[in-house]
């Protein structure tokens, strides 16, 4: 593979041949803020944010697109890059609400990070701002388009990762919005609810609706873990508030799943704190089911399966495993009823 080498802000960096120059500045510690980005998703140099003067080069290109060259001179901060980023931030800020102290995202917005950055504090432009109703009718993710900044990551990771293309780009000009097919809400559409959308944007226009109201970010500790609803193994922070689970955000280490999660890993968090949980063993005692310590009901079940091997043979039990358990517990499950009970009469729900 053919190498290239190139001076970012003064620095000397050698990266192969086909490398963007973000990518090269990322593997010298340089950051350069974007809001349209994602290394998972197509380029889109939509939003201007990483802007970098390059010599010899007319106006400024966007570093997320622009591929090196060798012996490319590139300023990642100079006074004209610093301007044009500053005028961004103050186009996006013409219409884009200022609530950021009663908004949910504060503290995890892009946009709020990068204004406090270069201290846009407000913008110098009057006119028509939007007055999108708020979209909440669906048990999962409320839509604020009034936020939207139409960076298009929510379009690209609906598309391109999950292949579901519910999002899209309608009508022209200051109008311009992301939205389903026909203008419907999310529950009107095909959405399956996966969160994808709302895991890449970068600002308050996608929340999860039920941590609203529930907790700042500087408040919530996340605390890596693996969902529990099927065997696939996907990992993903819960996020954890005075010692009670408020919900979950996807994490972009997983292994397995990286940020991605279906709706039942992302939303279905309310039964770890529902009134109905069973939170202990139950027996039957007299034909009323008491709780139980697990020694004393793992000793009931031992017991009773004891005696039934022992009346009706082996070929009388079986086991059905289940895909919401790891594969290390359904290889112990396996392995009981094989060497334990002395037979296969073992099934998995997910086999089809």
């Amino acid at each position: 593979m053919n190498h290239i080498t190139l001076t970012i802000d003064g620095r000397k960096v050698t990266v192969p041949s086909g490398t963007t120059v973000m990518q090269a500045a990322k593997q010298v510690g340089i950051h350069i803020p974007a809001l349209c980005y994602d290394p998972e998703l197509s380029l889109s140099g939509s939003c201007r944010m990483c802007v970098v003067e390059i010599e010899g080069m007319r106006n400024l290109p966007t570093s997320c697109s622009t591929i090196v060259t060798e012996g490319m001179i590139v300023k990642t901060h100079s006074e004209a890059v610093v301007e044009s980023r500053k005028m961004i931030l103050d186009l996006y800020l013409t219409d884009h609400p200022l609530d950021c102290m009663t908004c949910q995202k504060n503290g995890d917005c892009l946009l709020q990070q990068y204004a406090y950055e270069y201290q846009v504090k407000h913008s110098s432009f009057e006119g028509r701002k939007h007055q999108y109703p708020i979209e909440d009718d669906n048990p999962f993710i409320v839509r604020d388009m009034n936020k939207c900044i139409v960076c298009g990551k929510c379009v690209r990771v609906c598309s391109e990762v999950q292949g579901r293309s519910i999002l899209h780009f309608a009508y022209r000009g200051f109008d311009t919005k992301i939205s389903t097919a026909m203008d419907t809400t999310l529950a009107e559409s095909d959405c399956v609810f996966c969160g994808s959308c709302v895991a890449v944007c970068p600002t308050g226009s996608l929340l999860e609706k039920n941590m609203i109201g529930k907790g700042r970010s500087w408040e919530i500790e996340k605390v890596k873990t693996t969902c529990p609803f099927c065997g696939v193994g996907c990992n993903f922070d819960l996020n954890v508030k005075d010692g009670k689970v408020i919900g979950v955000t996807s994490n972009p280490t997983s292994i397995v799943n990286g940020r991605h999660l279906c709706v039942k890993g992302r939303f279905g968090t309310d039964f770890i704190h529902s009134e109905e949980r069973l939170t202990s063993p139950l027996i039957k005692i007299d034909g009323v089911f008491v709780e139980a310590s697990w020694d004393e009901a793992l000793s009931l079940v031992a017991e009773k399966l004891s005696a039934i091997k022992n009346k009706y043979g082996s070929d009388s039990i079986g086991a059905l495993s289940s895909a919401r358990c790891t594969n290390e517990e359904n290889y112990l499950m396996q392995k009981w009823i094989r060497a334990v009970i002395g037979n296969n009469n073992i099934d998995h729900c997910a086999r089809t």
